[in-house]
């Protein structure tokens, strides 16, 4: 039966999506004309009938112009509903600012008869089901929920021109729009009051804050850092970009690297940055920042001061003659970044300044969140970069993106650097979430049950940390506007592949994503490969199992389908984990290697995390294993060496120690003897399969002893914390003689269940007072 079938009870209906319906947060708009009714018997019907059309015609082409969609026209109401179809995030912000928009639009429209229209705006947000082939500009009925009601009663306590909001929209719009807190409102229906805030207008971007020590991006910074030294050494301009999706840290690490080089070869490098809010106002606004950061201005100051500060700035960077209009062209951008005079003399005189100013030390121009930006700010910076490099001046760019933006600028590969981040790797996570929970006085104990549900991001642990309380911790809203926002880039094949692996849990193959589907065998591998290579939201490992890296947007696609696609996801899982464990899945190397255990399934509700008290249990099960081979005599820890411990994310499955602290899957063999013939063996928690040899080359007892003191003892560093590369850790090692030394080659790549999360939850708890070596000796000095 098809899904479309099963989400509305029709048969007749089609959509590329394989759901029609959809449960989604959306923000609702909805505005009335004030004294509509006095009007309209004022009025001849046809008067009244032509100023509905101009007032129509002028709402909707604003909620056009935001990406809006008209819901219905009731009477000379508008509804409409933003972040339906697609989400970028900015679902309530945009909302606002259409509900601002109308209110100018009407003020500057002469309507029919001279007539003053006044409407009052409610915007609310919220969960709804949306229609998602009716989710269209006149779609009745497109969305239901209580979100839609609230934001027709919101409307009704907004003043005469006024626009009204709910908590959930403050909260999403707090750092971007100015909102006066209003007195608290009882609606109908409502059991308590609702908070209400009046928006006025637009706020002047922010710079972010950023507090507290980079945790696990040194290697990113030393490469970034690397080629701004670079550019200012030869003489050669660089561009630079520091790509991530949202929350991974960009603008972070913008910060600390600006922080990081202050001069080169003993000469200050002169720094402007520009941060690109989401839609400005004005296209070119960041050019305006610029020059605020280069002249020191504040948007506070008056007009005199802002001339003095100018004036100063160009003191002897231009000729004499050009330094009055100079200030004057730089005024006008300041004062009005999207006016006429600003399109033609601000920027030339900006760029001209920049380069002036390179010619006497290295200057740095910043931008972040470039993929914010308009064509205006890449014309902008293309003439900069390319009169730098005509002029051979010491001049850097360095932009932070989303993957999706492609590099502005074609330059060659030796004067081109794209630095990906990746997430924290699993010991990282787990300090940054115990600083954070220190800094907020929670008890650092949350952070184990923190870290599987942030997955590596620091946005995210920022939010979860913000949010976390006495209970189980849910899904932030920021965080889920950022999984959104993920999630709607993709188009609709890949989107099902996606949701169904969110409902099939946490680890799932291409023949169970068929079956969940109802597609034919084999198509979906393609689409997953894709997701798992091009796209960085899968992680596949050698058996072919697949898993989303994302906790947050797995469980945002999951929370999308509506109960009767859950239950109906449900039975299909139940019935392919049924005839699933005779099956062979292939390998990446195209041999077949039987199935370890059949795919563990989600009915109607998500896998949930794993509680505290089975992680300390699997930790201290690790430690002690860990501890008895150690402590074998060398024949016996061989023997030992391919001791199988129950995997901490995934339960339901087994893993083995091979390699400097990884812990994979072993192959079937080993489940079979283990029942065959391994009972007593069992009992001592060994491996029954004697001839498996671990991966990685070596001698298990050098690998197993340096980890048992990191283990034991607490987070401890020799020199240097760690080198973290692409999310993997290279720590100094303690030996059993008390000395420190590095691995010789990186360690394997860690997967699911590897020590490292083990790591990291040790990290995350409390440090012990007792700081006793294990191999004796004094305690290493400990290095943030």
């Amino acid at each position: 039966m098809p899904l479309s079938t099963v989400a509305t009870g029709r048969k007749d209906v089609t959509s590329p999506w394989p759901v029609r319906e959809e449960r989604r947060v959306v923000s609702v708009l909805f505005a009335d004309i004030v004294g509509s009714t006095a009007l309209t018997e004022r009025l001849d019907p046809e008067d009244v009938r032509a100023l509905q059309r101009a007032y129509f015609d002028t709402v909707a082409g604003v909620l056009r112009h935001w990406h809006g969609v008209v819901e219905k026209y009731v009477g000379d109401a508008v509804m409409a509903l933003f972040g339906a179809r697609r989400s970028d995030g900015l679902d309530a912000y945009r909302a606002v600012r259409a509900a601002l928009e109308i209110q100018r639009a009407l003020d500057r429209r002469p309507m029919p008869g001279g007539v003053r229209l006044r409407v009052r705006v409610g915007v609310a947000t919220g969960e709804a089901v949306v229609d998602l082939a009716a989710a269209r500009d006149g779609g009745h009925g497109a969305a239901s929920g209580a979100v839609t009601t609230t934001a027709a009663r919101l409307q009704e306590y907004a003043p005469a021109g006024g626009v009204v909001v709910c908590a959930a929209t403050h909260r999403a719009t707090a750092d971007l729009l100015d909102q006066r807190a209003l007195a608290p409102v009882a609606l109908a229906g409502k059991a308590l009051p609702l908070d209400v805030w009046r928006v006025t207008s637009p706020a002047r971007p922010r710079r972010p804050r950023h507090e507290g020590p980079l945790v696990g991006r040194r290697r990113e910074l030393a490469t970034a850092q690397d080629q701004l030294v670079r550019a200012a050494r030869e003489h050669r301009p660089r561009w630079v970009s520091l790509v991530g999706p949202d929350g991974i840290g960009r603008s972070r690490l913008l910060h600390e690297l600006r922080h990081a080089l202050r001069e080169v070869d003993g000469v200050a490098v002169r720094w402007c940055v520009a941060h690109c809010p989401p839609y400005p106002q004005g296209a070119l606004g960041p050019v305006a920042e610029l020059v605020r950061d280069l002249a020191g201005v504040r948007d506070s100051d008056p007009p005199a001061v802002v001339h003095r500060r100018l004036t100063t700035l160009v003191d002897g960077l231009v000729a004499p003659a050009r330094a009055t209009p100079t200030v004057a062209a730089l005024a006008a951008l300041l004062a009005a970044p999207e006016g006429t005079a600003t399109a033609t003399g601000g920027p030339a005189a900006c760029r001209q300044l920049l380069l002036a100013l390179a010619a006497r030390q290295p200057v740095v121009v910043a931008v972040d969140d470039l993929d914010r930006a308009g064509p205006e700010l890449d014309r902008f910076l293309r003439a900069l970069f390319a009169a730098a490099t005509l002029r051979g001046l010491p001049l850097a760019v360095v932009a932070t993106h989303r993957p999706q933006l492609a590099d502005p600028l074609p330059v060659p590969d030796d004067r081109r650097c794209r630095v990906a981040l990746a997430p924290l790797g699993a010991v990282d996570t787990g300090r940054l979430l115990r600083r954070l929970l220190g800094r907020a006085g929670r008890p650092a104990a949350l952070a184990g049950r923190l870290l599987p549900l942030v997955g590596g991001m620091p946005g995210y642990a920022g939010a979860y940390v913000a949010a976390s309380g006495d209970g189980e911790p849910g899904l932030p809203e920021a965080v889920r506007r950022m999984a959104s926002a993920r999630l709607d880039l993709l188009d609709d094949a890949r989107r099902a592949v996606l949701t169904a692996g969110a409902a099939l849990g946490v680890d799932f193959t291409a023949p169970a994503v068929d079956r969940l589907l109802g597609w034919a065998p084999g198509r979906a591998a393609a689409l997953l490969r894709r997701l798992a290579t091009a796209d960085a939201l899968l992680r596949c490992d050698r058996h072919g199992r697949y898993e989303i890296v994302d906790p947050a947007l797995r469980r945002t696609a999951y929370d999308r389908l509506p109960r009767a696609v859950r239950a109906e996801f449900g039975r299909r899982a139940e019935q392919w984990r049924a005839t699933a464990p005779g099956r062979v899945a292939p390998t990446r190397s195209g041999t077949a290697a039987p199935r370890l255990a059949p795919p563990r399934l989600a009915g109607a509700e998500p896998a949930p995390a794993l509680a505290a008290e089975q992680v300390s249990a699997l930790h201290a099960e690790r430690v002690s294993a860990l501890a008895a081979t150690a402590a074998a005599p060398e024949g016996r820890r061989k023997r030992n060496a391919t001791a199988t411990r129950r995997n901490p994310v995934s339960p339901g499955s087994w893993s083995g120690l091979d390699g400097p602290g990884r812990w994979s899957t072993p192959p079937a063999s080993s489940t079979r003897d283990r029942g065959r013939s391994g009972r007593h063996r069992a009992a001592d928690g060994l491996d029954p399969d004697r001839s498996r040899r671990p991966i990685s080359g070596g001698a298990h007892e050098d690998r197993v002893v340096p980890i048992l003191p990191r283990l034991a003892a607490g987070p401890r560093r020799h020199g240097r914390a760690s080198d973290s590369v692409a999310g993997h850790d290279r720590p100094l090692r303690s030996a059993p003689d008390g000395r420190a030394h590095r691995p010789s080659s990186p360690p394997a790549s860690t997967g699911r269940g590897s020590a490292a999360v083990v790591l990291a939850l040790r990290h995350a708890a409390p440090e012990r007072a007792d700081q006793t070596r294990p191999h004796g000796g004094p305690p290493p000095r400990r290095v943030a």
